[in-house]
């Protein structure tokens, strides 16, 4: 009754391979940007913008390209907050270079520069894979903070060792820095997601993303079929740090205005890892509902807690987080690997045929 395709005939081949096939799926869509682009920036307050959306945001483009790599590829990559930093990175030293130039401009060109290094470090995906490429990216990781801390030209000689971002404008209005409001930098960030998603949903249903896949599910066999692990590995490291380069400088940029290479330690490599675990490897909602799960559970705690008369302090909330992430991780793996998304597709496939019963 809710989610019936009963009547929706599809008379043409561009028809039957939309991205969104289904009426519901379209409308679904459609109510979520009217959300997304006009309730929320007239309802919500300044710190609703700069404390949940756009991280949340910011997060699941990251998940979005770690997923690229593990869920697509089936490459275990463990240095995502690295490949984050050197899209930060490099986007502080456009902005020194190129003060004149539109400052998302250069947070997309800055994602370039994380691809080249994630291309590099990708070079081992040909020999070595599964846990023994995890340690490679790991050192990936280890070695990436070391430049962050130990080359002065990356900060600008800065004797705090932090980068601090300058006021930039885009389009006319002020981006970056300390006058930037939140509902610029909320809409700026909303739609490179939105537009970074898109071209990645087709480029998954593309030949590019098939042979992804099918390196990921059998790579001997994709070999002999006429599929370049060459070609195929490395384009996977490439995209996939192009988005986490991207969703680095933004991370700087548009939400926190200063970082040090702290900023980008492993613990945010393995959040992002957790967020596209909880959410489903190979799905792009799942990034989205992972990244929600993990970065508004905490809000959401200290919200409805004193509610009930729970009173806890922000590091009992935080640990509480943890351990309810860690738990939730643990029974998805056992009970459903695949995550949110494939809870999210289970309720759809009911209501296709509610009130009758499904198995």
């Amino acid at each position: 009754m809710f989610y019936r395709e009963a009547g929706q005939f599809k008379t043409s081949y561009e028809a039957d391979q939309a991205v969104f096939p289904i009426r519901q799926d379209r409308i679904g869509i459609a109510v979520i940007f009217v959300i997304a682009f006009a309730i929320i920036p007239l309802t919500a307050d300044a710190f609703f913008l700069t404390s949940i959306m756009i991280p949340f945001l910011i997060f699941a483009l990251a998940t979005v390209g770690l997923n690229i790599l593990t869920g697509y590829a089936g490459q275990l990559s463990l240095g995502t907050g690295a490949f984050m930093g050197v899209g930060a990175y490099a986007c502080y030293k456009l902005t020194t270079l190129l003060p004149d130039v539109n400052v998302v401009a250069l947070v997309l060109l800055s994602g370039f520069f994380s691809a080249g290094i994630g291309m590099i470090f990708g070079l081992p995906s040909l020999r070595i894979k599964g846990l023994y490429l995890a340690v490679t990216t790991l050192a990936a990781q280890f070695f990436l903070e070391w430049c962050f801390i130990r080359i002065p030209w990356l900060y600008n000689y800065n004797p705090s060792g932090a980068i601090e971002v300058p006021t930039r404008s885009a389009f006319g209005f002020v981006a970056t820095g300390p006058t930037a409001t939140p509902l610029t930098r909320y809409y700026i960030v909303l739609v490179i997601v939105v537009a970074v998603t898109w071209l990645m949903k087709n480029l998954i249903r593309g030949h590019i993303g098939r042979r992804w896949m099918m390196i990921r599910d059998m790579d001997i066999a994709a070999e002999l079929m006429g599929v370049r692990p060459l070609t195929a590995k490395l384009s996977a490291f490439a995209v996939s740090s192009y988005i986490c380069g991207v969703a680095g400088a933004m991370l700087v940029f548009f939400w926190l205005g200063a970082a040090e290479p702290s900023s980008f330690s492993i613990r945010l490599s393995f959040q992002i890892l957790f967020m596209a675990i909880l959410g489903g490897l190979g799905s792009l909602v799942g990034c989205f509902m992972g990244a929600a799960f993990i970065w508004v559970l905490p809000i959401l705690l200290r919200v409805f807690l004193p509610v009930f008369g729970l009173r806890l302090g922000a590091e009992t909330i935080q640990h509480l987080t943890t351990m309810l992430i860690g738990a939730l991780i643990i029974f998805l793996l056992i009970v459903e690997p695949r995550g949110l998304a494939r809870l999210w597709q289970i309720g759809k496939e009911k209501l296709r045929v509610w009130p009758f019963p499904y198995d």
